[in-house]
């Protein structure tokens, strides 16, 4: 397994690869810089794999010879969080003729998902490894807690404050890890992490 990659369950694993459009030039203040290394996702089921917000690494070759063997014999799904994060989910979906759709009918078997209406996201739950995937709206706070975007990352009269609210209902998930795009994930102790991010 190539090192960049982590098993976080039997069957999930998360891998980070550095994003080709980090803005290198923007001050680690501005509110437009995010982390270079972005993570992605790929849990296998029975049936299916889906992949989740993938990123390529730049030299690909032995990340596709891992992938390949998660993927034989089962239904590729390529699944975006955000539309910021269609990445690598056009060369996926053409190497395993993958689903690119993430509505409801359309998910792969055990996963589901959760819209943050009016926030422009698409959070996955993965009921088996009790794992939570969010996109922009979660973010891993570089102390092995969580922290919400900044409030510049919203539109459409998005506040934080309405953000914690859209969230809130994620609480009642008996969320054990929590797999976030942009810096450190929480595994373990998920629904703690996110209770305390959101006051």
């Amino acid at each position: 397994m190539p090192k960049y990659i982590q098993e976080i369950a039997p069957n999930l694993w998360r891998w980070t690869a550095p994003h080709p459009e980090w803005p290198a030039k923007v001050s680690p203040e501005s509110p437009d810089y995010w982390p270079q290394m972005v993570d992605s996702v790929l849990y296998a089921t029975d049936g299916s794999a889906a992949f989740i917000d993938p990123q390529l690494p730049p030299d690909p070759d032995e990340f596709w010879a891992w992938a390949d063997q998660r993927v034989k014999g089962r239904t590729a799904h390529v699944l975006t969080t955000i539309h910021w994060h269609r990445r690598s989910r056009d060369q996926v979906a053409a190497r395993y003729g993958a689903a690119t759709s993430g509505a409801k009918t359309n998910l792969p078997h055990r996963v589901e998902s959760f819209m943050l209406r009016r926030a422009g996201e698409t959070v996955f739950w993965l009921p088996g490894p009790r794992a939570l995937i969010p996109g922009d709206r979660i973010l891993g706070d570089d102390d092995g807690g969580l922290r919400l975007c900044p409030e510049s990352w919203l539109h459409h009269g998005m506040t934080l404050p309405k953000l914690k609210q859209l969230l809130r209902p994620l609480l009642q998930l008996p969320i054990e890890h929590i797999l976030v795009s942009h810096g450190q994930p929480v595994i373990g102790n998920g629904a703690r992490a996110l209770e305390d991010s959101l006051g």
